[in-house]
């Protein structure tokens, strides 16, 4: 036989057989997040390498805060021009979707994993909608951190953190005599809103943080309990500085970082610019899940959800990034740079940090357990929330109003 029929043949034997001629693509998956911020970025990296070292290819479109990043994710799957995954928080903000028929579940990988098994119950009640998995679970998030400044405690004279939410107000007006920003606060209505929920969780306590948000029961947020968690969170607004109106959540924790500012209520992300500017848990800051061994641990989070596709690679792409995103030496890695705790127990988490270590004994004691409040209300009911918290924050508005307010909203 002739070269040139050698060659000849040879082409023809490459076209009748493709998976001799070229390598197995590698899983090309576009991922949608709103991780931008120093600490966010390095947890979103640990995401991207771990899926790169099982053979993906991660395309990554973040994209400034959250609000954003889903509009923009919503639009596009509606469009017909979805990613292979976008990021949302663990509550019902994409339960509309779901029911839209608009998200591919990934119950092989849930079921082969038994996520069942090591997942929260308020983690399971966000991601498993009539019986499917429609999101893999990223972390577990308690949006209701206390953080302290430990060089602004010290100029203040401040000797202990606050055990109570008494022991609180006296630190701050102790920071704010001392010409310190007592409460680093972003003056955003989401930010807002996580002040309220501290405060009913920790001040008003845990039935009532029930009796609000699960059964927005009219007599309880009408009543006098109700009336004075809202007027402790007014008066926590008294302690914010000229600047918070508008500013970004990182933005407050730099003035903790710095040593201007005293105290932040905000969710454990804040210990990823912690980590980032190179300060220690426990030397540099302190910080509290909340007022005593039993206090309420509210679980919230960060998901993927799989936008709808029949592709065969974007589905095989889908269900590998369920996998990668859940294993455990992932959600270590990923929870180091983040500030949050790992969605399972069965970790090495020896390495972890003081604050860390804190959230996963709180984890461990279901009793502690509580789910943040937009697993209970629609986003709807949560958009009008936030519109009469922000408005009461910002304004003199008379309590027994915001009370009205408050329960028409949760009605809406």
């Amino acid at each position: 036989m002739t070269f040139a029929r050698l060659a000849l043949a040879a082409a023809l034997t490459a076209a009748a057989c493709p998976a001799f001629s070229q390598a197995p693509q590698p899983l090309r998956a576009e991922v949608i997040h709103w991780w931008t911020s120093g600490g966010e970025s390095a947890a979103a990296k640990t995401l991207a390498d771990a899926y790169k070292a099982q053979g993906g290819v991660w395309v990554d479109t973040a994209i400034a805060l959250g609000e954003q990043a889903r509009s923009v994710a919503i639009n596009r799957i509606a469009g017909g021009n979805p990613p292979t995954a976008a990021q949302f928080n663990t509550t019902q903000q994409f339960r509309d979707i779901v029911d839209q028929g608009l998200l591919n579940n990934v119950d092989a990988v849930a079921q082969r994993d038994g996520w069942d098994k090591f997942l929260p119950e308020a983690v399971l009640q966000a991601i498993r909608v009539k019986g499917h998995y429609y999101a893999a679970p990223v972390n577990i998030h308690n949006m209701t951190w206390f953080w302290y400044s430990k060089a602004a405690f010290k100029k203040a004279g401040i000797a202990e953190e606050p055990k109570t939410f008494d022991e609180l107000f006296a630190a701050l007006d102790k920071l704010k005599a001392a010409g310190l920003v007592p409460l680093a606060h972003g003056g955003q209505p989401w930010q807002d809103g996580i002040v309220f929920t501290a405060t009913l969780a920790h001040y008003g306590g845990r039935d009532l943080y029930l009796k609000v948000f699960r059964d927005r029961d009219t007599k309880a947020i009408m009543g006098e309990d109700f009336k004075k968690v809202l007027l402790a969170f007014k008066k926590l607004q008294g302690y914010t500085d000229k600047g918070s109106p508008g500013r970004n959540w990182n933005d407050a924790t730099a003035l903790l970082i710095s040593g201007r500012g005293g105290v932040q209520i905000m969710g454990d992300w804040a210990k990823g610019e912690f980590t980032q500017a190179k300060q220690e848990a426990g030397k540099d800051y302190g910080c509290s899940p909340g007022f005593g061994p039993h206090a309420p641990y509210i679980v919230q989070g960060d998901v993927m959800v799989f936008p709808k596709t029949d592709k065969p690679d974007q589905i095989k792409a889908q269900q590998l990034l369920a996998s990668v995103i859940t294993q455990p030496a992932t959600q270590v890695a990923f929870s180091m740079k983040k500030g949050s705790i790992p969605i399972r127990t069965d970790v090495d988490a020896s390495k972890m940090d003081y604050c860390a270590q804190l959230g996963l004994t709180a984890m461990k004691d279901k009793s502690r357990q509580l789910a943040n409040g937009e697993i209970y209300i629609t986003p709807d009911q949560n958009g009008a929330l936030q519109d009469v918290l922000t408005g009461y924050w910002n304004r003199n508005i008379p309590v027994e109003k915001v009370q009205k307010d408050i329960v028409n909203a949760l009605k809406s």
